[in-house]
Protein backbone atom coordinates (compact mmCIF):
# COMPACT_ATOMS: atom_id res chain seq x y z
CA UNK A 1 0.00 0.00 0.00
CA UNK A 2 1.18 3.23 -0.90
CA UNK A 3 0.39 6.71 0.88
CA UNK A 4 0.45 10.30 0.12
CA UNK A 5 2.34 11.94 2.56
CA UNK A 6 2.76 15.50 4.06
CA UNK A 7 5.74 16.34 6.49
CA UNK A 8 5.72 19.07 8.62
CA UNK A 9 9.06 19.75 9.44
CA UNK A 10 12.39 20.34 8.12
CA UNK A 11 14.97 19.17 10.53
CA UNK A 12 17.22 15.83 11.08
CA UNK A 13 14.58 13.23 11.01
CA UNK A 14 12.34 15.06 8.06
CA UNK A 15 15.49 15.73 5.90
CA UNK A 16 16.16 11.79 5.72
CA UNK A 17 12.66 10.74 6.09
CA UNK A 18 11.03 11.88 3.24
CA UNK A 19 13.27 11.12 0.52
CA UNK A 20 12.98 7.40 2.45
CA UNK A 21 9.21 7.64 2.14
CA UNK A 22 9.51 8.28 -1.35
CA UNK A 23 12.32 5.54 -2.30
CA UNK A 24 9.91 3.08 -0.85
CA UNK A 25 7.06 4.13 -3.83
CA UNK A 26 4.79 6.84 -1.46
CA UNK A 27 4.38 10.21 -2.29
CA UNK A 28 5.33 14.05 -0.49
CA UNK A 29 2.51 16.25 -1.16
CA UNK A 30 3.75 19.08 0.99
CA UNK A 31 6.51 19.81 3.16
CA UNK A 32 5.91 22.91 6.08
CA UNK A 33 8.02 24.85 7.43
CA UNK A 34 7.88 28.41 9.09
CA UNK A 35 10.05 29.67 6.90
CA UNK A 36 9.52 29.14 3.14
CA UNK A 37 13.06 28.86 2.03
CA UNK A 38 13.59 25.91 4.84
CA UNK A 39 10.90 24.35 3.75
CA UNK A 40 11.95 24.73 -0.39
CA UNK A 41 15.47 23.16 0.96
CA UNK A 42 14.01 20.08 1.26
CA UNK A 43 11.50 19.67 -1.33
CA UNK A 44 14.32 20.35 -3.86
CA UNK A 45 15.51 16.99 -2.75
CA UNK A 46 12.25 15.62 -3.55
CA UNK A 47 10.25 14.79 -6.71
CA UNK A 48 6.67 16.21 -6.35
CA UNK A 49 6.46 18.10 -2.97
CA UNK A 50 5.01 21.34 -2.07
CA UNK A 51 6.39 24.11 0.05
CA UNK A 52 3.86 25.60 2.85
CA UNK A 53 4.84 28.13 5.29
CA UNK A 54 1.23 27.94 6.18
CA UNK A 55 -1.09 25.43 8.28
CA UNK A 56 -3.95 24.97 6.31
CA UNK A 57 -3.79 21.26 4.62
CA UNK A 58 -7.97 21.12 4.46
CA UNK A 59 -7.23 20.77 0.70
CA UNK A 60 -4.20 18.44 0.99
CA UNK A 61 -4.26 15.15 -0.95
CA UNK A 62 -2.46 13.58 1.62
CA UNK A 63 -3.82 10.98 4.13
CA UNK A 64 -1.00 10.61 6.97
CA UNK A 65 0.03 13.70 8.09
CA UNK A 66 3.46 13.27 9.62
CA UNK A 67 5.16 16.26 12.80
CA UNK A 68 8.64 15.72 12.59
CA UNK A 69 9.43 18.87 14.83
CA UNK A 70 11.18 19.18 17.90
CA UNK A 71 9.02 18.12 20.63
CA UNK A 72 8.23 22.24 21.75
CA UNK A 73 6.87 22.29 18.68
CA UNK A 74 4.28 19.24 18.48
CA UNK A 75 1.66 20.66 20.60
CA UNK A 76 1.41 23.99 19.03
CA UNK A 77 1.39 22.80 15.41
CA UNK A 78 -1.07 19.98 16.12
CA UNK A 79 -3.64 22.22 17.66
CA UNK A 80 -3.27 25.03 14.91
CA UNK A 81 -3.02 22.72 12.11
CA UNK A 82 -6.46 22.40 10.09
CA UNK A 83 -6.43 18.86 8.06
CA UNK A 84 -8.84 16.86 5.90
CA UNK A 85 -11.25 14.70 7.15
CA UNK A 86 -10.10 11.29 7.85
CA UNK A 87 -6.63 12.36 8.25
CA UNK A 88 -4.29 10.87 10.12
CA UNK A 89 -1.72 13.02 12.17
CA UNK A 90 1.66 11.41 14.09
CA UNK A 91 4.39 12.44 15.15
CA UNK A 92 7.99 11.17 15.65
CA UNK A 93 8.88 12.42 19.06
CA UNK A 94 10.55 9.43 21.36
CA UNK A 95 9.59 11.63 24.59
CA UNK A 96 5.86 12.89 23.83
CA UNK A 97 2.78 11.34 24.69
CA UNK A 98 0.14 10.40 22.44
CA UNK A 99 -2.45 12.26 24.14
CA UNK A 100 -1.00 16.11 23.07
CA UNK A 101 -2.49 15.42 19.65
CA UNK A 102 -5.71 14.87 21.08
CA UNK A 103 -6.99 18.19 20.50
CA UNK A 104 -6.05 18.65 16.90
CA UNK A 105 -8.41 18.51 14.19
CA UNK A 106 -6.96 15.25 12.67
CA UNK A 107 -10.11 12.49 12.70
CA UNK A 108 -7.04 9.78 13.84
CA UNK A 109 -3.68 10.34 15.92
CA UNK A 110 -0.70 8.31 16.52
CA UNK A 111 3.53 7.57 16.82
CA UNK A 112 5.56 7.26 13.74
CA UNK A 113 8.91 7.05 16.14
CA UNK A 114 12.12 6.09 14.10
CA UNK A 115 14.15 4.75 17.23
CA UNK A 116 17.96 6.05 15.65
CA UNK A 117 20.17 8.90 15.91
CA UNK A 118 19.68 11.59 12.54
CA UNK A 119 22.40 14.15 11.48
CA UNK A 120 21.86 15.59 8.14
CA UNK A 121 25.69 15.07 6.81
CA UNK A 122 25.26 11.41 7.64
CA UNK A 123 23.38 9.22 5.26
CA UNK A 124 20.75 6.78 7.29
CA UNK A 125 20.12 2.74 6.10
CA UNK A 126 16.12 2.93 7.35
CA UNK A 127 16.30 -0.79 6.63
CA UNK A 128 18.42 -1.38 9.96
CA UNK A 129 15.55 1.36 12.11
CA UNK A 130 13.09 0.33 14.33
CA UNK A 131 10.02 2.31 14.26
CA UNK A 132 8.48 2.69 17.24
CA UNK A 133 3.91 2.87 16.59
CA UNK A 134 0.82 3.72 18.76
CA UNK A 135 -2.45 4.41 17.48
CA UNK A 136 -5.69 4.30 19.38
CA UNK A 137 -7.57 3.30 16.40
CA UNK A 138 -6.80 -0.18 14.97
CA UNK A 139 -7.13 0.94 11.34
CA UNK A 140 -4.78 3.82 11.47
CA UNK A 141 -2.44 1.85 13.56
CA UNK A 142 -2.34 -0.87 10.36
CA UNK A 143 -1.39 1.98 8.35
CA UNK A 144 1.05 3.03 10.26
CA UNK A 145 2.34 -0.31 10.44
CA UNK A 146 2.37 -0.64 6.48
CA UNK A 147 4.46 2.75 6.09
CA UNK A 148 6.74 1.62 8.69
CA UNK A 149 7.41 -1.96 6.86
CA UNK A 150 7.99 0.00 3.49
CA UNK A 151 11.14 1.36 5.43
CA UNK A 152 12.13 -1.26 7.83
CA UNK A 153 11.30 -4.92 9.29
CA UNK A 154 11.19 -3.31 12.89
CA UNK A 155 8.30 -2.78 14.07
CA UNK A 156 7.62 -2.08 17.58
CA UNK A 157 3.91 -1.40 19.06
CA UNK A 158 4.83 0.34 22.11
CA UNK A 159 2.80 2.75 24.63
CA UNK A 160 4.05 6.32 25.54
CA UNK A 161 5.04 5.12 28.95
CA UNK A 162 7.23 2.52 27.51
CA UNK A 163 8.31 4.82 24.60
CA UNK A 164 9.53 7.27 27.38
CA UNK A 165 11.50 4.84 28.69
CA UNK A 166 13.21 4.16 25.28
CA UNK A 167 14.25 7.55 24.82
CA UNK A 168 15.86 7.63 28.38
CA UNK A 169 17.93 4.72 27.56
CA UNK A 170 18.93 5.94 24.38
CA UNK A 171 19.71 9.01 25.26
CA UNK A 172 22.14 7.43 28.05
CA UNK A 173 23.73 5.01 25.30
CA UNK A 174 23.71 7.61 22.23
CA UNK A 175 23.83 11.05 23.17
CA UNK A 176 25.88 10.45 26.55
CA UNK A 177 27.76 8.06 24.83
CA UNK A 178 28.53 10.48 22.11
CA UNK A 179 29.38 13.49 24.63
CA UNK A 180 32.24 11.61 26.25
CA UNK A 181 33.60 10.63 22.53
CA UNK A 182 33.58 14.61 22.22
CA UNK A 183 35.30 15.31 26.00
CA UNK A 184 37.47 12.55 25.08
CA UNK A 185 38.47 14.74 21.86
CA UNK A 186 39.06 17.52 23.54
CA UNK A 187 42.10 15.73 26.47
CA UNK A 188 43.72 14.61 23.53
CA UNK A 189 43.51 18.06 21.75
CA UNK A 190 44.98 19.46 24.73
CA UNK A 191 48.00 17.35 24.69
CA UNK A 192 48.42 17.50 21.24
CA UNK A 193 47.44 13.97 20.70
CA UNK A 194 46.15 11.83 17.47
CA UNK A 195 42.08 11.00 18.29
CA UNK A 196 42.67 8.35 15.49
CA UNK A 197 44.84 6.33 18.08
CA UNK A 198 41.55 5.64 20.45
CA UNK A 199 39.64 4.92 17.41
CA UNK A 200 40.22 1.01 17.35
CA UNK A 201 39.72 1.19 21.36
CA UNK A 202 36.13 2.55 21.08
CA UNK A 203 35.34 0.09 18.37
CA UNK A 204 35.97 -2.72 20.38
CA UNK A 205 34.18 -1.49 23.49
CA UNK A 206 31.21 -0.95 21.84
CA UNK A 207 31.46 -4.19 20.31
CA UNK A 208 32.40 -5.99 23.18
CA UNK A 209 29.53 -4.41 25.12
CA UNK A 210 26.94 -5.53 22.79
CA UNK A 211 28.32 -8.97 22.42
CA UNK A 212 28.58 -9.49 26.48
CA UNK A 213 26.53 -6.98 27.60
CA UNK A 214 27.52 -3.68 29.25
CA UNK A 215 28.00 -4.82 33.03
CA UNK A 216 30.01 -7.78 31.92
CA UNK A 217 32.08 -5.92 29.38
CA UNK A 218 33.22 -3.05 32.03
CA UNK A 219 36.68 -2.29 32.95
CA UNK A 220 38.88 0.70 33.63
CA UNK A 221 40.59 1.93 37.18
CA UNK A 222 36.81 2.30 38.70
CA UNK A 223 35.55 -1.09 37.56
CA UNK A 224 38.98 -2.35 39.53
CA UNK A 225 38.55 0.59 42.43
CA UNK A 226 42.00 1.71 41.53
CA UNK A 227 41.75 5.02 44.04
CA UNK A 228 45.31 5.83 43.04
CA UNK A 229 44.78 6.34 39.04
CA UNK A 230 41.08 7.57 39.61
CA UNK A 231 43.07 10.39 41.99
CA UNK A 232 45.55 11.05 39.44
CA UNK A 233 43.16 10.99 36.55
CA UNK A 234 40.91 14.25 38.71
CA UNK A 235 44.15 15.90 39.42
CA UNK A 236 45.08 15.57 35.66
CA UNK A 237 41.76 17.00 34.77
CA UNK A 238 41.47 19.84 37.38
CA UNK A 239 41.75 22.52 34.69
CA UNK A 240 38.07 22.02 33.84
CA UNK A 241 36.62 21.76 36.98
CA UNK A 242 33.11 20.45 35.63
CA UNK A 243 35.01 17.76 33.70
CA UNK A 244 36.87 16.57 36.37
CA UNK A 245 33.64 16.29 38.55
CA UNK A 246 31.91 14.44 36.18
CA UNK A 247 34.81 11.88 35.52
CA UNK A 248 34.70 11.35 39.35
CA UNK A 249 30.49 11.44 39.76
CA UNK A 250 30.80 8.61 36.86
CA UNK A 251 33.24 6.94 38.49
CA UNK A 252 31.81 6.50 41.67
CA UNK A 253 28.82 5.13 40.21
CA UNK A 254 30.57 2.55 38.61
CA UNK A 255 31.95 1.51 41.62
CA UNK A 256 29.08 1.48 43.59
CA UNK A 257 27.81 -0.56 40.90
CA UNK A 258 29.54 -3.35 41.17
Amino acid sequence: MKFKIAILGTGNVAWHLAPALEEAGHTITEIYARSLADAEKLTARLYTADAKDDLDFSESEAEIFILAVSDQAISEIADEIILPEESILVHTSGAVPLDVLGYSSATFTGIFYPLQTFSKERKIDFGDVPFLLESEDQAALQKLKKLAKSLSPNQYLIKSKDRMALHVAAVFASNFSNHMLRISEEVMARQGLDFEMLKPLIIETISKSLELGAKRAQTGPARRVDFNTLDAHYQFLNYNEQIAELYKLISQDIIDSY
